[in-house]
């Protein structure tokens, strides 16, 4: 494969995930907008099993070399950092 190609694959896969992650955000925005307790099991499930999904696929990019460990590990603790702000302000409004 040219270098072209594999910097086309690399930015799409990096675009890929950032948008699950997103994905993730909006989820748990929606959930906390209509007053689903973040201590709820439900909650916790999906936020859980969305989250290790997201991890997976990043893995899984890695060890296609489709981008680099650091990044992946980037775009899992940016999404954490949104998720706790969110959950903090849900616990802030009560």
């Amino acid at each position: 494969m040219d270098t072209k190609s594999q910097q086309s694959y690399q930015q799409k896969a990096v675009e890929l995930l950032k948008a699950d992650a997103e994905k993730i955000a909006k989820l748990i925005k929606v959930q906390i907008d209509h007053l689903t307790l973040p201590q709820c099991p439900l909650y916790e499930d999906v936020l859980d099993t969305q989250m290790y999904g997201l991890s997976k696929e990043i893995d899984f990019a890695v060890k296609l070399g489709l981008m680099e460990r650091e990044e992946g590990r980037i775009i899992l603790s940016t999404l954490e950092k949104e998720l706790s702000v969110m959950h903090d302000a849900y616990t802030n409004k009560k």
